[in-house]
């Protein structure tokens, strides 16, 4: 069967979002360290145009966890691929996370990071699937809230490939 896409979100309606965002975190964090925390793979070119819209010196760190593979729908087990490169004692962090979908990951990194002792906590997503939510997660900085479809793009990606597309789009054909 035929892969196709089909437009769900425009490269022009994900850049005028970030920018409100990289704005309303900019009004949360007027001052202090900011800590970035970049969940590889998906959510690198979110962060990297967020980065660009907070205006305010921060840092950046990235994590990888991984519960897919090369599936379309979660393991269930989360498993931590690479670590923080610095501390995040005492900081501001913001997770900057591609899709959250069944909370499952995010649960078990809030849980890893919070251990750390940070002074604050939240979560930036660029995409919100809260009909396919396992584990209550709490979304502070929502790009978008989508319906349980399958999406590639703008660093989402399906057994590696999509990534590069500018546009948030819905896969279909693929089983």
């Amino acid at each position: 069967m035929a892969t196709t896409l089909s437009v769900l979100i425009s490269a022009e309606e994900i850049q005028k979002r970030v920018a409100e965002l990289g704005a309303q975190i900019v009004r949360d964090y007027p001052e202090g360290p900011l800590h970035l925390v970049c969940i590889l793979k998906g959510s690198f070119i979110f962060m990297a145009d967020l980065v660009r819209a907070i205006d305010r010196p921060v840092k950046m760190d990235f994590i990888s966890v991984s519960s897919y593979g090369k599936e379309k729908t979660s393991s269930g087990e989360v498993r931590l691929n690479k670590d923080l490169d610095m501390s995040i004692e005492g900081g501001n962090v913001l997770v900057i996370e591609d899709i959250v979908d069944t909370g499952v990951t995010l649960t078990y990194l809030m849980h890893v990071l919070s251990q750390r002792r940070p002074r604050t906590i939240r979560i930036a997503a660029l995409l919100d699937k809260p009909s396919r939510r396992m584990r209550p997660v709490k979304v502070d900085y929502r790009g978008f809230e989508i319906a349980d479809e399958f999406v590639v793009g703008y660093g989402l990606d399906y057994a590696e490939d999509y990534r590069q597309l500018k546009d948030i789009c819905i896969l279909g054909g693929v089983e």
